[in-house]
């Protein structure tokens, strides 16, 4: 599933190639058609994300898109290509088009009902108007583990495994910690961490966590192979030693998820 950086991404490719246009909405799985058919010609005002959650702006209206596990969008320069069946939403102009597939969450909603759908998520290290409070307030009065937290939209939005993996071991805090145990101080840096992760995850459209001194080219040690790209510490490094201490990186499940630590740089 992408994580909160990939939709902010998607919420300013939007943004760049259709606001102020009034594109062509068509669906040609055929799933939103009676949505589209009331959008086409309509202008497009602008895009926003909550965590995992992409609005796009249609004057009185808003197209609510959640990606899940399988959702994809392709966004391309016109000519668009022929559409397939596969594609649940399309937008087009002379200009730009873009393709959705897969969505968990395709549907033409009101304002009252975007606001709902904020109401229910954490904030967002991504937004301007987020509360990094609101999330401590219910952090430190759970008994749950703070890798389970972390992942929990309703705590926090848009952090995904990668970003819960890589922000405790920056932190040095051990993933088992329960909730309450974590203080006010190492919450404000773990948040502040996020919040500069996340937007170099937005301008780059990768994920990157390792510090300067610790890059390949610094520690003269190979780059990094994954489909998922950028350098890491620990996500989807099991067994593999540990760039600071050489101790072996170890996994586990936990909130439904692959939890990635290493056992002793993390003891906090």
């Amino acid at each position: 599933m992408p994580e909160g950086h990939t939709i902010h991404r998607l919420a300013q490719d939007y943004t760049a190639r259709f606001a102020g246009s009034a594109p062509r909405v068509t669906s040609p799985q055929g799933k939103f058609s009676d949505a589209a058919a009331l959008l086409t010609g309509t202008p497009l005002t602008g895009a926003e994300a909550h965590g995992k959650h992409l609005f796009l702006a249609f004057e009185a209206s808003w197209v609510h898109i959640h990606l899940g596990l399988f959702g994809k969008v392709a966004l391309g320069d016109a000519p668009a290509p022929p559409p397939t069946d596969t594609v649940r939403l399309r937008l087009a102009t002379g200009t730009s088009y873009a393709d959705l597939r897969g969505p968990t969450t395709c549907a033409l909603i009101t304002d009252a009902e975007k606001q709902a759908v904020h109401a229910r998520l954490g904030p967002d290290p991504l937004r301007e108007d987020a509360d990094p409070g609101a999330a401590y307030r219910r952090i430190s009065r759970s008994r749950t583990t703070i890798a389970a937290l972390l992942l929990d939209q309703k705590v926090i939005a848009g952090v995904g495994n990668v970003y819960r993996a890589e922000v405790l071991f920056r932190h040095g805090v051990d993933p088992y910690r329960a909730g309450k145990d974590v203080t006010p101080a190492e919450w404000d840096a773990i948040w502040s961490d996020l919040v500069a992760l996340m937007r170099e995850g937005v301008r780059n459209n990768r994920i990157d966590t390792v510090r300067p001194e610790h890059t390949p080219e610094a520690m003269g040690r190979p780059p990094r192979v994954d489909d998922h790209g950028g350098e890491v510490y620990v996500y989807r490094r099991t067994h593999q030693p540990c760039h600071l201490c050489g101790e072996t990186v170890r996994t586990a499940d936990l909130a439904a998820r692959n939890l990635f630590w290493c056992p002793d740089c993390q003891q906090n």
